[in-house]
């Protein structure tokens, strides 16, 4: 439906004289404009499809964000190195996640959002309550540019036009859309969603399967914090505000139940692209931001009543 809408309210090109929307062009462009928020939506689904949920992963994200950039740029490291601290980091607190809510009994709600409000603290705490770029302080390796790798991941590849970026994206999504559909883990994970007790009782470890998820969905929240920095050149403390709402909307229209035990992540990747596709959409039309946001929010809930129909 979004993408029709697309195809009858798009401009025209001034040089080819077709619509702007349908261009593989604009198509590549959306994918890569929101490969962030599919990360996210990515550890999102496995969160919901347990049945919890994680407000955490925007404040994960600004903070993976932040350590990205102050280890290469502030403390010369190698892009490796750096990767695989941040991607610890994430772990770390997904884990955290999993405990308060797996061990403890914590809300889900409750132990995210203690989360959120920390990884800000401590993005803002590790970054001494600047943005992270090069010369921003006297001690920073770097001083004139980035590394080349923020270049290299936001630079279409020649030949096929797909950012690095976005094919970190669509790899994540599909690598885990096999796991949950074909995996032993994605089967126990529908069973916990399902009916938890139900599941604990089958011999299900309940608790393992949630520490492994919520690590995971905080390791996709690292991931799209790497994107981040390297998109806009700069680790951002405050980057990713408001990100999980995103996320858990994208997840939600693809049709996976916050109720958790239905879903998927291919139906994920369909509510990426609507929301991507609304956001071109009124973009390209030139609507102004806060007619565009009431429109969106208009949009998400009539294709959360279609998905909701379509099941019945």
């Amino acid at each position: 439906m979004v993408f029709v809408l697309g195809c009858m309210y798009t401009p025209v090109s001034h040089d080819t004289g077709l619509p702007i929307f349908l261009s593989m062009r604009t198509q590549l462009d959306i994918l890569f404009e929101y490969c962030e928020y599919g990360l996210l939506a990515t550890g999102m689904t496995l969160v919901i499809l347990s049945g919890g949920i994680d407000l955490s992963v925007s404040s994960v994200l600004g903070f993976s964000a932040t350590l990205f950039a102050l280890l290469t740029v502030g403390y010369g490291w190698g892009i490796g190195a750096a990767i695989a601290a941040v991607l610890a980091s994430g772990v770390v607190a997904g884990l955290i996640n999993g405990v308060l809510a797996a061990r403890f009994k914590i809300q889900p709600f409750v132990a995210t959002l203690a989360m959120m409000t920390a990884a800000r603290g401590a993005a803002k705490f590790v970054s001494g309550g600047i943005k992270v770029q090069p010369a921003a302080q006297s001690w920073y390796k770097l001083t004139e540019d980035t590394p080349a790798f923020f270049r290299w991941m936001t630079t279409a590849i020649p030949g096929i036009g797909v950012q690095p970026a976005t094919l970190l994206f669509l790899f994540c999504i599909l690598v885990m859309a096999v796991i949950v559909k074909r995996s032993s883990y994605g089967r126990k994970l529908y069973a916990i969603g399902g009916n938890e007790e139900a599941a604990r009782l089958a011999g299900i470890p309940v608790s393992r399967v949630k520490l492994q998820t919520y690590a995971l969905c905080s390791m996709f929240a690292a991931l799209a914090g790497i994107v981040n920095c390297c998109r806009q050149d700069i680790g951002d403390p405050e980057a990713g505000f408001t990100f999980e709402l995103d996320a858990i909307a994208a997840t939600v229209i693809g049709g996976t139940a916050l109720t958790g035990g239905r879903g998927g992540m291919m139906f994920t990747l369909i509510g990426v692209l609507i929301m991507a596709y609304i956001n071109k959409i009124l973009s390209l039309n030139a609507v102004a931001i806060d007619r565009r946001m009431m429109i969106q929010a208009v949009i998400i809930v009539v294709a959360v009543l279609i998905q909701r129909q379509k099941r019945g």
